[in-house]
């Protein structure tokens, strides 16, 4: 096994290294020790201490003859010794050596361990028997860093441990250092499941090796690229690398590798770039911000993209708020319903509301819907969370019914609740157990959602309007709904998006559209409610077209429960 092989050759010092060399000045009691490995025209230190400079001519070296003879030797005076009497050991005050070869199993030498004193002296045999001990600790370092489970077997890169491990030997040489690191992501999952479908795992294996083989050209023998993940590689750029030059140097690169890669139809290769401090980051927190960055270039159409923290940020907090929704359903003071009334807008009385849900998180404060309800639609909590604002919703209607106010809630749910097979018997159940009637409430759901997977959606939606729950088309227009399926759909209530209404009373062609949409609704059946109404001139205009409903500023905020009740009272004396 060759140092090629092993991958050795460039690799900065290591400390477990570093450890057997102190050893060794230690046994011989001597200033200088090194671990040193012969190249072809050099002998290259992965571990020294007191030498100097880290490499020297393999001419020079006596380690190479130890080396190529896979045998230990003895230098009682360096400066009597034909072969080195003129070199540079002698040149810097050395004058003794003892060396012991660093071999392979399969029998090849790659370099010695060695230990140097300023004297002539001898070396006893207890002290040669202890460096052929150090020297074995130095191969057996060497297979478990270099050789065994620290190469991807696939593409023959260093792995990810070794990388780990070889930012922290980087951090210990230069403490502070900055560095710029760059992650190479071959694919998207999409691609690849798709490449693996048809033409089965052993063609993307193809596709890494393909890319482990381009980038050791591209980087040349000094620098080390790492197999980071299945399709993502790693690597440092030069030191003193300007960020945005690099960048479009990358980008350049890739696009021409692109052109020229036999896998450009199949993948989409970016990159992401993330500058750091050796010692300072942490090598967890590089990658994720590399891996940030690279999926910031995928989801931008761009080859290239630099770690922002600002967005890496965000992506932490929606996975925090994600983490964090599983206490807050079981936490009575972070979740809660508040309700914005719906009015109609022919007698401006009050008719029902919308229940709308709110999230006071224990550390991070208010978190707005916006912010969390995409995220939870979309995960596995999205069945945990209707289910809750559907429970909550039915007390309160209880607790309203008791109290003598008599009105319609609304609430919305999601693409997921309408891929569940029980989703409608569910909703009996939650309605049934709180004794409420199910036309006092109204589920709102997107057209995305409808339009998901149609199919499962209208059974639900059947089974849901024959247990007699109304149901609304929530953003209409926002979405792309056929009208085809819009006339088979078992719906009750359209509600327009807030986005047509606000700009009806200053634009005409606005104001046509909505005028349109009403009548269309209306034509097929289905009462017609405004979303964000602002103004009392919106709401005059909404009731020419003929609009029905409407919610909004203009009529009221979204309150409380305990507010609810005193805000009708008042509306209707």
């Amino acid at each position: 096994m060759s140092l090629q092989q092993l991958r050795l050759l460039g690799t900065p010092a290591s400390e477990s290294f570093d450890r057997i060399t102190r050893t060794a000045c230690l046994v011989f009691g001597l200033p200088y020790a090194a671990i040193s490995l012969t190249d072809q025209d050099r002998q290259w230190f992965k571990s020294r201490v007191g030498i100097d400079p880290a490499w020297m001519a393999r001419s020079e070296a006596p380690c190479s003859q130890v080396a190529e003879k896979t045998m230990s030797a003895v230098i009682a005076d360096l400066a009597a010794d034909d072969g080195f009497r003129d070199g540079e050991l002698v040149r810097s005050g050395i004058r003794f050596y003892a060396g012991a070869p660093l071999v392979t199993r399969d029998g090849q030498g790659i370099g010695a361990l060695c230990v140097l004193g300023p004297d002539p002296r001898e070396a006893t045999d207890a002290e040669m028997a202890a460096l052929h001990d150090l020297a074995a600790m130095v191969m057996t370092q060497v297979e478990l860093e270099h050789a065994f489970g620290r190469i991807d077997p696939i593409s023959g890169l260093p792995n990810r441990a070794q990388f780990v491990a070889d930012l922290l030997d980087l951090a210990r040489s230069d403490p502070g250092g900055t560095r710029l690191a760059v992650l190479v992501d071959l694919a998207d999952t999409a691609q690849l499941d798709n490449f693996a479908r048809v033409m089965g795992y052993s063609h993307v294996d193809g596709m890494v090796k393909y890319a482990a083989d381009l980038m050791r050209e591209r980087l040349g023998p000094e620098r080390a690229a790492y197999h980071v993940s299945a399709t993502q590689f790693a690597f440092l750029a030069p030191v003193g690398t300007e960020l945005d030059a690099y960048a479009q140097s990358v980008a350049a690169g890739l696009i021409e590798s692109r052109a020229l890669s036999q896998f450009r139809f199949i993948a989409t290769t970016v990159i992401g770039l993330a500058p750091f401090r050796l010692g300072v980051c942490k090598t967890e927190d590089l990658l994720r911000g590399l891996h940030s960055a690279a999926k910031e270039a995928r989801t931008g159409g761009a080859p290239v993209r630099i770690y922002s923290p600002a967005i890496d940020e965000m992506h932490r907090r929606r996975f925090q708020l994600l983490q964090d929704f599983d206490a807050a359903i079981a936490d009575p003071s972070q979740l809660r319903l508040v309700f914005q009334p719906r009015v109609d807008l022919a007698s401006r009385a009050c008719i029902g509301a919308e229940a709308l849900l709110r999230w006071t998180h224990p550390t991070l404060g208010n978190i707005g819907p916006a912010e969390f309800i995409p995220i939870v639609e979309h995960s596995t909590h999205a069945r945990a969370m209707t289910a809750f604002v559907v429970d909550a919703a039915a007390r309160q209607l209880a607790s309203w019914r008791k109290a003598g106010i008599g009105v319609n809630l609304s609430l919305n749910i999601s693409a997921a609740n309408l891929q569940e097979r029980d989703f409608a018997e569910r909703m009996g159940q939650i309605l049934s157990r709180h004794d409420v009637v199910p036309q006092e409430l109204e589920l709102e759901m997107t057209e995305s959602a409808i339009m998901k997977d149609t199919g499962l959606a209208l059974q639900q939606l059947n089974a849901l309007a024959q247990l007699g729950v109304r149901l609304a088309i929530d953003d209409f227009g926002t979405g792309y709904s056929s009208l085809a399926y819009l006339q088979r759909l078992p719906m009750h209530v359209v509600k327009i998006d807030q986005s047509f209404i606000r700009g009806i009373a200053a634009d005409s062609r606005e104001r046509k559209l909505v005028g349109s949409m009403i009548a269309l609704s209306r034509d097929l059946g289905l009462r017609v409610v405004a979303e964000g109404v602002e103004t009392a001139e919106t709401a005059t205009i909404l009731s020419d077209l003929a609009c029905e409903e409407a919610q909004g500023y203009f009529f009221a905020r979204p309150m409380e429960a305990t507010a609810f009740a005193p805000w009708l009272a008042l509306q209707a004396a």
